[in-house]
């Protein structure tokens, strides 16, 4: 936090030095977002914001702008899409409005960009620019640490990560990236901006993984919505029941469908899973669908973990409880509702009583 705040009160100071009519400053800021106003040559004020997302530098902060000039626009497009830190996104913001709207920069601005009036892109970081991890409190060994790519973000894949992934996914990623900015800058984006981040860059890596590349499993958004995913589980251990019942499933519908739906503090809390389809009985699945693992409460889930691995864990979880499928069709039908209620009363049972292995039928 000390060292956010110190990045913060250095953008303060640089840009608001000198109190010109046209230009940039800052309006307003604290650790959870910066207010930048740009004034141009005709008067006119867009205002820009950065919103910070919790665990920072972890987490790529979003900028948005209420301004509808298609210029202020691109930009911002540009700084969601390359991830950079909140200094770096600074650099890049002032060096193309200054240079888009034609202004002169100021000589304290051109100092701290490490530039002159020609402009350098952000985007071609020069060896000033480096430093600012240092300044700022980061270091290679944070970037090292990065599980999900400070610098990286999925908006700009690199050239490896875009040759690991399809065509048609990378359309996808980049129709949902689109969406997500869209929504924020309308301020009529679902779920939260940290939560938004962390799933646009695990159904990133989800796409990259073998398990998915393979046919393990398959993922789908409903309805396009990041935060309701709809899992295919095709493949489990070769040599349990389960997947001797998953093989006599007709063709069309050989998995198991699980349904994901994240909420506002992911990953800080576990998602709410259930079965949807077939009917299964043992393997910890309750009568509604629900799953009785600990992993999936709050007492047990830890920000570290990512799709991939959960869906696994699911998918051992099945097996070790010796699933069935129901395939005489007779069995009373999954619903959210259902599956939210055997859920909720699994774990008011296990907060009274403890975590025990409960009895398989009923997870």
């Amino acid at each position: 936090m000390k060292s956010l705040r110190n990045e913060i009160g250095v953008i303060v100071e640089v840009i608001n030095t000198n109190n010109l009519n046209e230009g940039i400053r800052v309006v307003s800021s604290n650790v959870d977002e910066i207010v930048f106003a740009f004034t141009d040559k005709e008067r006119t004020v867009h205002t820009l914001t950065c919103n910070i997302i919790d665990g920072y530098p972890d987490y790529n902060s979003i900028w948005c702008s209420s301004s509808e000039h298609n210029l202020i626009a691109d930009i911002v497009e540009e700084i969601n899409s390359a991830g950079l830190t909140i200094t770096r996104s600074c650099h890049h913001l002032i060096r193309e409005l200054y240079s888009r709207f034609n202004l002169a920069l100021t000589p304290q601005l051109s100092e701290w960009l490490g530039c002159t009036s020609s402009q350098s892109s952000e985007f071609n970081i020069t060896e000033d620019d480096s430093d600012d991890d240092i300044d700022m409190g980061l270091n290679e060994e944070d970037e090292e640490d990065d599980e999900y790519g400070l610098i990286n973000d999925f908006g700009v894949l690199q050239r490896e990560e875009i040759d690991s992934i399809t065509p048609e996914q990378y359309a996808n990623l980049e129709k949902i990236k689109m969406n997500v900015r869209k929504e924020h800058e309308q301020g009529v984006a679902a779920g939260s901006v940290q939560a938004t981040d962390r799933l646009m860059k695990e159904l990133k890596d989800v796409y990259k993984s073998e398990n998915y590349k393979s046919g393990v499993f398959t993922v789908e958004l409903k309805d396009e919505n990041l935060y309701e995913w709809d899992i295919f589980l095709k493949r489990v251990d070769e040599d349990s029941k389960l997947m001797k019942d998953i093989r006599k499933l007709p063709d069309n519908r050989r998995y198991i469908h699980l349904g994901i739906k994240f909420w506002d503090r992911y990953p800080f809390e576990p998602p709410f899973v259930r079965v949807i389809s077939p009917n299964i009985s043992g393997g910890f699945v309750m009568s509604g669908g629900a799953i009785c693992m600990e992993l999936l409460t709050k007492q047990g889930w830890s920000s570290a973990y990512n799709i991939e691995s959960l869906i696994l864990q699911i998918s051992a979880t099945l097996v070790k409880g010796k699933a069935r499928i129901s395939l005489d069709g007779k069995a009373k039908a999954y619903t959210f509702t259902g599956a939210m209620n055997s859920f909720n009363a699994l774990v008011q049972s296990h907060r009274e009583n403890g975590w025990v292995t409960p009895p398989k039928e009923e997870g």
